[in-house]
């Protein structure tokens, strides 16, 4: 797809965002998007939400009521992060890891609403389609996420001792 990384690790342990003018322009307009559906009941918010308790009715909408609250704030927050660092050229870990978590939903509700499964492949799909330029979205996202997720591990200690 890309041949450029887009984030990077530096030796002091913070992260260079390396992503062109034209992409964070396109990422910059999806945050106010995700937020304005999170207050909606657009069921491709629901995947965000899967249910802990799909057979018991009742002992799902506690479970709602108790967490979904907190789960959209904390989405909301990153959402937030990630349009106040966008044109950053320098993230801290915290940062990042708001990305991932608003790339990563960004990246769930787009695909529920293009009804995308694992089967699919972006090469099958024809650039004549009218859905074209939202699955090549949603690839992109896919391919940032797994390059933050990279990125986040490189810091990892191995041993599990910090």
């Amino acid at each position: 797809m890309h041949s450029q990384r887009r984030i990077r690790r530096t030796r002091k342990g913070h992260f260079e965002l390396r992503i062109p003018r034209q992409e964070r322009e396109i990422l910059g307009a999806l945050p106010s998007r995700l937020r304005e559906l999170l207050g909606s009941d657009d069921p491709a918010v629901g995947r965000l939400f899967p249910p802990a308790y799909e057979d018991d009715p009742a002992r799902q909408t506690d479970y709602d009521n108790l967490v979904r609250g907190d789960l959209t704030a904390q989405r909301v927050r990153s959402l937030e992060i990630m349009e106040q660092t966008l044109r950053s050229d320098r993230l801290d870990e915290e940062q990042v890891t708001a990305w991932l978590g608003a790339v990563n939903d960004l990246r769930l509700v787009l695909g529920t609403k293009l009804d995308v499964d694992e089967h699919m492949d972006p090469d099958d799909i024809p650039d004549t389609d009218e859905q074209a330029p939202a699955y090549a979205l949603y690839y992109y996202l896919g391919w940032l996420e797994e390059q933050i997720v990279a990125e986040l591990a490189a810091g990892l200690d191995p041993a599990g001792t910090e």
